[in-house]
């Protein structure tokens, strides 16, 4: 009989495991605190009788991914972490530190199959997605290493959260659990290339989560080369599910705009996009583009950017550009992962 993995149940679940051992259901909660302090070894779980214990180690195992590698940032306090998985797959997270506190960008999935024309991510494909447990061993396993609490949360890494809906969900109802790392949902980012149907089922939850989208163009034909989902859900029909998301959470999307020379960062495409945002309640973050490898786009040229910036801003659109972190490390998404996947292979 195979051992259950106790790491990534909500409280619920848990409880649901623990009644169905024979024990009384707040011997669940007490598991929970320990999970997230970090313990793995029931006999460490010291306010458990004897016989849950024998119990928990006959039946159940707490999984914890490992740090295979690390990279500290030369130019500031970033920190990109490669996580080995029991598969043998290796996922990214990023540690940024900021005057407010300290926030981790979080993979959801192994890989990405958005195909998005500048990502890192997508290159290779979609592997598979992370259980919860996965999700929340990041955050876990970088809070022990700086010895500082994690106090925002950015599901931007690797991956499309909202193709992993459900184990996203229990994720965000870990991290925010006072049992557990009690991180508010007003600190919590989840990204997405627009898949609208999940937009408009995470607004549903009602939680007051800050939701992120990948824009990238004001117009469906130049989205559908950079962001090819814009062929199954275009721009209209993408900011119909932002507006019923607006409406049910009353929170200010964020759109993201990679900023790509010649492709996206013209004073058109900068008109064009305040018209499409005017009167949404949104902000607009500018990515000066982090150059891949195996892609052929460049960043935008910095005068381009601030022309682009002055120009929503004169539309009444709020905008900042994303500072720049951990560029020599290669913190963005994907880029790190694949040189390092064939050595782990061998």
């Amino acid at each position: 009989m195979a051992k259950t993995n106790l790491k990534g149940m909500t409280v619920e679940e848990l409880q649901d495991f623990i009644v169905s051992l024979g024990e009384p259901p707040y011997r669940a909660r007490q598991i929970f605190r320990w999970i997230y302090k970090g313990v793995t070894d029931f006999e460490k779980m010291t306010d458990l009788p004897r016989t849950l214990v024998e119990k928990l180690k006959e039946l159940s195992y707490i999984d914890k991914i490992g740090i295979y590698k690390k990279f500290q940032s030369r130019k500031d306090a970033t920190v990109k972490y490669l996580f080995l998985l029991s598969d043998n797959n290796i996922i990214e997270s990023v540690k940024m530190e900021h005057s407010y506190g300290v926030s981790v960008c979080v993979s959801s999935q192994v890989g990405c199959a958005m195909g998005c024309a500048f990502c890192a991510s997508t290159i290779d494909g979609l592997k598979r997605s992370l259980n919860s447990g996965e999700m929340v061993d990041q955050i876990l396993v970088i809070q022990e290493d700086i010895k500082k609490r994690i106090s925002h949360v950015v599901i931007m890494g690797s991956g499309e959260p909202l193709l992993n809906y459900d184990e996203l969900i229990k994720f965000l109802n870990i991290i925010n659990s006072p049992l557990a790392f009690n991180i508010s949902y007003r600190r919590i980012t989840v990204s997405t290339c627009g898949i609208v149907p999940e937009i408009r089922r995470l607004a549903d939850e009602g939680l007051p989560i800050t939701l992120s989208v990948s824009l990238h163009a004001p117009e469906d034909d130049l989205r559908d080369k950079l962001v090819p989902v814009n062929r199954r859900y275009p721009i209209l029909e993408l900011l119909d599910a932002c507006k019923y998301y607006i409406i049910k959470t009353n929170r200010r999307i964020t759109f993201e705009y990679a900023l790509i020379s010649d492709v996206n960062d013209s004073k058109e495409c900068a008109v064009k996009l305040a018209r499409l945002l005017k009167g949404l309640l949104c902000h607009v973050n500018l990515i000066p583009l982090n150059p891949v490898r195996e892609r052929d786009f460049m960043r935008s040229k910095p005068e381009n950017i601030r022309l682009f910036q002055e120009i929503l801003r004169h539309y009444g659109i709020s905008v900042t550009v994303r500072q720049e972190m951990g560029a020599d490390i290669e913190a963005a998404c994907g880029q790190l992962r694949r040189s390092i996947m064939n050595e782990v292979k061998r």
